[in-house]
């Protein structure tokens, strides 16, 4: 094996990286709206074992420097193209990054969508106590946002004052 001369021919390497992309691309997306502040130790362990385990599928047998840039120019490339195609396209913006999804209105936890976005009432409870509310009551509206953040808007101070139309 050489340093620099990659072992399997170049445009292997780019349609393995490629596939891989593609692939972390719609399962992530698919899997839900999560933040990586938010995350669990379990997903943390489930992305790095998914690295580990993907990381053969993208670069074959071959170890050498120029194969491992290559690859990793594969993924970056494509990514920037994707950015810029979703950025020029409200359609493919939405289909990649997603919508955004209320959880909470006028004080009532929408389960389905809670179950939709695989987000649990606890997560939800926590988020909320971590941006000082500490009855779902409070809220007029908790909505997840296609990154995961929870945005959260209370009812004005005078608790209950128009909160039911």
């Amino acid at each position: 094996m050489h340093f620099w001369l990659p072992e399997i021919p170049v445009l292997e390497k780019i349609v393995r990286s490629l596939i891989v992309y593609l692939f972390l691309l719609l399962v992530f997306r698919m899997i839900g709206k999560r933040q990586v502040g938010q995350m669990t130790p379990f997903d943390l362990i489930v992305l790095l074992m998914i690295s580990n385990v993907l990381q053969n599928a993208m670069i074959g047998p071959d170890n050498s420097v120029t194969g491992g840039l290559l690859g990793a120019s594969t993924v970056l490339i494509a990514n920037w193209v994707v950015s810029r195609a979703a950025s020029s396209s409200k359609a493919l913006e939405r289909a990649i990054e997603g919508v955004p999804t209320v959880l909470i209105h006028h004080g009532h936890v929408i389960e389905a969508n809670l179950r939709h976005e695989n987000f649990s009432r606890e997560d939800l409870l926590s988020n909320l106590r971590s941006q000082g509310v500490f009855d779902v009551e409070e809220v007029k509206a908790a909505i997840l946002e296609p990154s995961g953040k929870l945005s959260v808007l209370r009812y004005e101070s005078n608790r209950g004052e128009g909160k039911k139309e």
